[in-house]
């Protein structure tokens, strides 16, 4: 069994430490919010996890030195806009021996780097740093509903480890060297799930949403490929298996926060309703930034960039979508 420290006590982050502490891990979960950790500790619940008792066994933290110091893996599971603000405080703590990895999603605008690359960037290149991803809702996880991820790093050892560690009755771990096209699926599925939800607030039907997710795909496999990533990630777990599930489900925040832009919601009351962080919005920066850097097009990703922040009317996308020159599938 392993010490392992987790940086951040929302949905996923819980979720994780409540599975790795039933599997016998000893587990210290960190909170930024003091009210947080206490109502984790002495209530047991989480108010994003409906129906989910949280392990007692878990120690609950509020310093960032006490999820740090002594633990063999760390898991970052902060949004994605603080990942490299907690690994600057962190990094102090930390030593190579120490196995790092990430399960938030995101791109960083300007440098474009990944969330394992901003991590390594922080602390070090000779630290080795796992990306865990896939279709994987909190809310499932937490309730023990079976479900696949995938343990990502360049060094295939040290992802088998954490499968080794992970991996359990009801969560199967498989392994992927391809760690940037992993992250970048991860990142860039969230705006299509956006997408998705948008057709869905316009009253569109299961057509154009299949549709969305299998262009969606169509255009980060495009922008993979172009980054030197491995076709087979955008068919696997972290690419098909990941933007299904984030485009579909009534768990998904990105979903969710399209539906109410695509009924003709503000940004401002749709976060607000969401209610918590909706990574395919901050992700949508950098796309554009990987899209110019690169030179593919992705006409899904524009036209929700151009309703986020140049303020369009989700119903003004579909004439820019459908006006394109007709071309050959693939």
């Amino acid at each position: 069994m392993k010490n392992i420290g987790i940086l951040g006590s929302g949905t996923w982050g819980t979720a994780l430490a409540n599975m790795l502490s039933k599997m016998g891990h000893k587990i210290t979960l960190w909170s930024k919010f003091e009210k947080d950790s206490i109502r984790l500790k002495t209530e047991h619940t989480h108010p994003n996890l409906p129906g989910s008792v949280i392990n007692d066994e878990i120690s609950f933290v509020t310093d960032l030195k006490d999820a740090c110091i002594g633990q063999d893996f760390v898991i970052f599971a902060t949004p994605s806009p603080y990942v490299r603000e907690t690994a600057e405080i962190c990094k102090a703590y930390f030593n190579p021996s120490q196995i790092l990895i990430t399960v938030s999603k995101g791109i960083e605008p300007e440098t474009l780097f990944t969330m394992s690359e901003i991590i390594k960037d922080v602390v070090g290149q000779e630290y080795k740093v796992v990306a865990l991803s896939g279709p994987t809702h909190a809310e499932e996880v937490a309730r023990g509903l079976p479900t696949l991820i995938v343990s990502s790093c360049e060094d295939e050892d040290v992802a088998k480890l954490v499968q080794k560690e992970v991996n359990n009755d009801v969560l199967r771990v498989y392994t992927n060297t391809d760690i940037k096209g992993v992250e970048l699926c991860g990142a860039l599925k969230n705006i299509i799930a956006l997408a998705a939800g948008m057709s869905e607030g316009l009253g569109f039907g299961d057509n154009a949403k299949a549709a969305i997710i299998t262009r969606g795909l169509a255009e980060i496999t495009r922008l993979g490929l172009a980054m030197g990533c491995q076709e087979g990630t955008f068919s696997g777990l972290t690419g098909i298996g990941d933007i299904v599930v984030t485009a579909t489900s009534n768990n998904s925040r990105n979903h969710n926060a399209g539906v109410l832009l695509g009924k003709g919601h503000s940004l401002k009351y749709t976060l607000e309703k969401v209610g918590m962080v909706v990574e395919g919005l901050n992700a949508l920066t950098a796309a554009k930034e990987l899209e110019e850097k690169y030179h593919v097009e992705l006409p899904i990703i524009d036209v929700v960039y151009a309703i986020v922040k140049e303020h369009i009317k989700p119903s003004q996308a579909i004439p820019l979508l459908f006006g394109r020159k007709a071309i050959s599938e693939f």
